[in-house]
């Protein structure tokens, strides 16, 4: 088919048919492109709000670490920032565990025991409950640090987004 009788074709078809079938096009491009957008089109605060997996002590900090140099580093007047945290403890578990009382009677005496028995599924425990580790302690190195007032920002948002004391909490220039 030449390019004259695609001309012609589309020349012939009515006015209305037109803007439907442009409409209807530009639907299915809209429809595909955001169902199958790459991941690095998408925004940057879809990933950090997304609850990652975090397999170790050492990820968990450096995560926090992180986030907590990018928080920081926005505040007016501070200008390079490292921050370093300590664990009080790991993350910790709870199983979800299957109870069972056995009580016997001998005599006038009433014995009564209790197991509790971890459930598995697949050889692995079942777990009901995971506990994220308990920061111990928080060095943050701050350009701007020795004015007071950008100190005490930088005090207020570490102890504002890692929910610990002030007395955990050492910032320095």
């Amino acid at each position: 088919m030449k390019i004259r009788d695609l001309f012609l074709k589309v020349k012939s078809i009515k006015h209305k048919e037109i803007w439907i079938a442009v409409i209807i096009g530009l639907l299915v491009c809209v429809g595909y492109f955001s169902f199958f957008a790459s991941p690095s089109e998408k925004s940057d605060t879809t990933s950090e709000s997304s609850t990652e997996e975090i397999s170790s002590d050492m990820e968990y900090v450096k995560m926090l670490e992180n986030k907590l140099c990018n928080v920081l580093s926005k505040i007016s007047g501070v200008g390079d920032v490292s921050v370093i945290i300590t664990l009080e403890r790991g993350f910790s578990f709870e199983y979800a565990t299957d109870i069972e009382t056995k009580t016997t009677t001998s005599g006038g005496t009433q014995t009564s025991i209790t197991t509790q028995t971890v459930i598995y599924v697949k050889d692995q425990p079942v777990v009901e409950k995971q506990i994220y580790p308990v920061v111990k302690g928080v060095v943050v190195v701050a350009e701007g640090a020795e004015k007071t007032n950008i100190k005490l920002n930088i005090l207020s948002a570490v102890e504002t987004v890692l929910e610990i004391d002030r007395n955990k909490i050492t910032i320095l220039s």
